[in-house]
């Protein structure tokens, strides 16, 4: 399966996103660049109150900013929405790309796919959160734009089990349908995980895989 080739200033992005969004320290947070302050503000103000709800000063004062300092950063609340949800459908697409590519094994390559899925939306749950939740507040350009990403992610899981169902491996009677249900795995992870629980996240991304393997193997 063919790697992906995703901008390293995007995946850089998401790495300090990530690490703004677990800070603590609000000095600490200061200190990052303008962009991606007003990134980790939005990702906390989405997350706690949902896109509709929030507001540019909201953001802005989550990220110790005037509401003025937004506009110069981005052009509206719905492109710091977008840009949070572009990033994190490239992200999750390169790794389950990558997982699939790491193994011949039909049923390992479904497993790793799943396992990769599952624990990026544990490990990102306030992220992954909007990504999934409030793709319909984009506009229509930009959801459209985020629906590719979309369907080759589901497209990656339909290839795995194709190739498993080809070589004998798995029996899966509606491919999509199963692709659809395992990826709903990790999505649904989002709705109710926070760290420090009593699942942590590799844990519940190996109980997925393993029971996407028990659920498709011949």
């Amino acid at each position: 399966m063919e790697l992906l080739e995703i901008d390293t200033k995007r995946l850089l992005s998401m790495q300090l996103l990530r690490h703004a969004v677990n800070m603590t320290d609000t000095t600490a947070r200061e200190e990052l660049p303008a962009r991606e302050r007003l990134l980790a503000a939005a990702v906390e103000a989405f997350a706690e109150k949902g896109f509709a709800a929030t507001t540019t000063r909201d953001i802005a004062s989550r990220a110790g900013m005037s509401p003025a300092a937004v506009y110069v950063h981005h052009d509206s609340k719905e492109s710091l929405l977008y840009r949070v949800s572009l990033d994190g459908h490239e992200h999750t697409l390169r790794i389950i790309t990558e997982a699939a590519a790491t193994t011949t094994s039909p049923a390992d390559r479904v497993w790793r796919m799943v396992h990769s899925f599952s624990l990026w939306h544990a490990d990102n749950s306030r992220v992954g959160r909007i990504v999934q939740y409030e793709y319909h507040a984009l506009s229509g350009e930009h959801r459209a734009e985020v629906a590719t990403y979309r369907r080759r992610i589901e497209q990656a899981m339909q290839d795995a089990l194709t190739d498993g169902v080809d070589q004998g491996i798995l029996a899966v009677d509606d491919i999509p349908g199963t692709a659809f249900a395992l990826l709903s795995l990790g999505i649904d992870v989002v709705r109710w995980y926070e760290p420090g629980g009593s699942w942590t996240g590799e844990g519940l991304a190996s109980l997925h895989a393993d029971l996407a393997v028990k659920m498709t193997r011949a």
